[in-house]
């Protein structure tokens, strides 16, 4: 079969070129061939074969998407313009599911496959090139606008902030400036962005209108655009836009200790029950969640958000009842970095170990329903690849990761020397049994390592990550 999205001729080119004179067994040889090569670029020992065959399977659900968009000649169709153009290097990708994948999967691919990343940001600049805006959710040279924010920009940043060069930086920042700064509604990634940058949220104008959601999203997307701001020495924007994230303050109902929706006159919508929404019934303010799964979604002020809610005991307990009591949603995308929040705080890191073995034995399987839910494009699968590896990027557009327990015993990831400067990062783990699962010492590159969060760049530099493990906290 041949496909092409660009004209009937090209897709016979395609067959012709990728398939002629094969036949089904070497085709099969071929892919088989391909894909062990992608998913041995992290090798993993230790564990047991069911553990193996998910981790397998979960790295192999994340390099499905993005994907390949142009035929073998080079040639594409530009995004919503119907246009024919030609890549004369490098792969032009498609499918940016990116609610979903701006969390973990663009990190993933940072970190253990560059170059791919690299086409795929220069993608989403020629995508502003062509339409005028930066992807929300791109399908095969049609934007979707399928669910909220304005994703691109965490990507892009964090992609920037950790080293990865190669493509138009500047351009890149007045399409993510425009997102972030043009009023609605003739804003397509932020249509409510006249109510966002006059009063610092989006009210509830209508009942199922997703307001708080969207509100949270832009507020990551602003925080991250402040760090590239600052990175390029635009010192204005930079405080213009991290002031901005910090506007879920408005959301906090002390009352019910939950975020909540505000309607236009200012108030709290009431009645309110933070619990609806669950099971993706509709909810006033949020979309395919309710207050509890949203109300911890504030990745890059978690200090500041716990300050809100009254200091880190009465934020720790409320998260840890969000566990207690199944309130949260191991199949949707806000709450899941939840887990990792503990670690912020001095003396609980070992609730994120303890919740990520629990969740990663419940949710994950080697079983035809194995997984909890819609993959969501591999986001799912890059949540479960990097927790069973002992570390997590839990805040877009931070070049950092959240240290946790791993499942394996030695993680070797075989690196593009050429971008990280080194060959392979190596993470082990000393135990006396498998039930070993709290963190008693880390050592990073032989040097004892102080702390739960490191950034992308002592990781690399250290070479080598070693948790020595514990049966109790």
């Amino acid at each position: 079969m041949g496909v092409s999205f660009v004209s009937m001729e090209n897709a016979r080119e395609n067959l012709n070129t990728e398939q002629k004179g094969k036949d089904f067994e070497q085709i099969r040889d071929e892919a088989r061939n391909k894909w062990n090569k992608d998913l041995s670029k992290i090798e993993v020992e230790g564990g047991t074969d069911d553990q193996k065959t998910v981790f397998y399977t979960a790295l192999y659900h994340t390099l499905l998407h993005p994907n390949i968009l142009q035929d073998v000649n080079g040639q594409y169709p530009t995004l919503e313009t119907g246009e024919v153009k030609t890549m004369r290097e490098g792969n032009r990708y498609t499918v940016f599911s990116l609610w979903d994948t701006y969390r973990n999967v663009h990190q993933l691919l940072t970190l253990v496959y560059p170059n791919r990343q690299k086409d795929m940001v220069k993608t989403m600049i020629d995508m502003y090139r062509e339409h005028g805006w930066l992807p929300k959710w791109e399908l095969y040279g049609r934007e979707t606008y399928t669910m909220e924010g304005d994703p691109s920009i965490p990507v892009i940043v964090d992609t920037w902030l950790k080293g990865l060069r190669g493509y138009d930086i500047n351009t890149a920042y007045e399409a993510m400036r425009k997102g972030a700064t043009t009023p609605g509604p003739q804003n397509l990634l932020r249509p409510d962005n006249d109510d966002y940058l006059s009063l610092g949220y989006v009210p509830l104008r209508e009942q199922y209108d997703n307001s708080v959601s969207h509100a949270l999203e832009y507020y990551i997307a602003d925080n991250a655009l402040s760090r590239l701001a600052t990175a390029l020495g635009k010192k204005a924007d930079a405080q213009q836009f991290y002031k901005r994230s910090l506007g879920y303050r408005h959301y906090y109902s002390k009352e019910y200790g939950t975020f909540r929706p505000i309607l236009p006159n200012g108030k709290f919508y009431s009645p309110f029950n933070p619990k609806q929404g669950e099971n993706f019934e509709p909810s006033p303010g949020f979309h395919e969640g309710n207050a509890w799964n949203y109300t911890f979604y504030v990745p890059h002020d978690v200090m500041g958000l716990a300050k809100l809610m009254g200091g880190q005991k009465n934020f720790v307990e409320k998260l840890q009842t969000v566990f207690d009591k199944e309130l949260y949603d191991p199949a949707n995308e806000p709450d899941i970095a939840y887990p990792h929040l503990f670690s912020y705080f001095k003396g609980d890191e070992w609730r994120t170990q303890k919740e990520l073995h629990r969740l990663m034995a419940k949710y994950f399987k080697n079983a035809p329903d194995g997984i909890p839910g819609n993959d969501d494009t591999g986001t799912m699968s890059a949540w479960l690849v990097f927790n069973m590896m002992g570390f997590y990027p839990d805040c877009p557009g931070e070049p950092a990761y959240t240290l946790s327990s791993p499942v394996f015993n030695r993680v070797t990831i075989h690196l593009d020397k050429e971008q990280w400067g080194r060959n392979e990062l190596i993470i082990e783990t000393k135990c006396q049994q498998p039930s070993d699962i709290y963190i008693n010492r880390i050592t990073l590159g032989n040097k004892l390592f102080k702390g739960y969060r490191v950034s992308h760049e002592d990781l690399l530099k250290g070479g080598k990550l070693m948790f020595e493990l514990k049966g109790s906290h």
